[in-house]
């Protein structure tokens, strides 16, 4: 399912019409929530990003379907939080990826809801404390491109400024300065320190540069496209 999402995030951001893509719409693939949350976390993470994009309404699921609604899959991933306030894919140990991109999900209920408000703000005390301090932050064992820029969308989604929130700064360095670190000469993000240009490093870490540019401009967050055709 996340497939689906992020196609119709991408058609959004270009202001196609998703509902009729070559006959098909794409809306309907994520309104069946025992499919979506099939993948476990990511599943109702993206979906909810691809519903919220442009306010999109979800379509009825088809008879014998498990209905989605905002509400479901907003309590799903409330429901997966680790009982020390981060997410993660497996395990109990919170994750900065996974933890990033559920705040980023969550984030346009954080101001109406208070059990979301409530699990970000814990998830954001824990994102701190997995900042390392060269300002970056680990995932599999690894200090990569990939989790700075989970982190950077996540906070500038809520409004926070990742290069000078004093939460996340250390020793000087903020998340964005570790982000940068990764660049390579001629172009590109590496996904480790001393590795090769890296393609899904360079993606992620190129669209947290966007998120980090609409934030200061006080455009929309990365993920709301509402303003497409504006």
């Amino acid at each position: 399912s996340t497939e689906n999402s992020r196609v119709i995030l991408g058609l959004t951001s270009l202001g196609y019409d998703v509902t009729d893509v070559g006959g098909h719409d794409l809306l309907q693939g994520l309104s069946d929530f025992t499919y979506v949350k099939k993948q476990g976390i990511n599943g109702p993470i993206w979906a909810l990003l691809a519903f919220d994009s442009n306010d999109y309404d979800i379509p009825e699921v088809a008879d014998g379907g498990d209905q989605v609604t905002r509400e479901k899959l907003i309590e799903y991933i409330l429901e997966k939080q680790l009982a020390g306030g981060g997410w993660a894919l497996s395990g109990n140990n919170a994750d900065p990826d996974m933890t990033g991109m559920a705040i980023q999900a969550l984030a346009p209920y954080y101001d109406g809801n208070a059990d979301v408000k409530a699990a970000v703000d814990k998830a954001l005390g824990v994102l701190s404390s997995l900042q390392r301090d060269d300002g970056g932050f680990a995932s599999w064992g690894s200090v990569n491109a990939e989790s700075c820029a989970q982190v950077i969308v996540a906070l500038t989604s809520l409004g926070i400024n990742p290069d000078t929130d004093e939460r996340f700064i250390k020793n000087g360095k903020s998340a964005l300065d570790a982000m940068l670190a990764f660049a390579a000469d001629g172009g590109g993000f590496k996904y480790i320190a001393n590795g090769p240009v890296n393609g899904m490093a360079t993606e992620q870490a190129y669209y947290a540069l966007v998120s980090y540019y609409r934030f200061l401009d006080g455009k929309t967050p990365l993920y709301d496209m509402t303003d497409v055709n504006g």
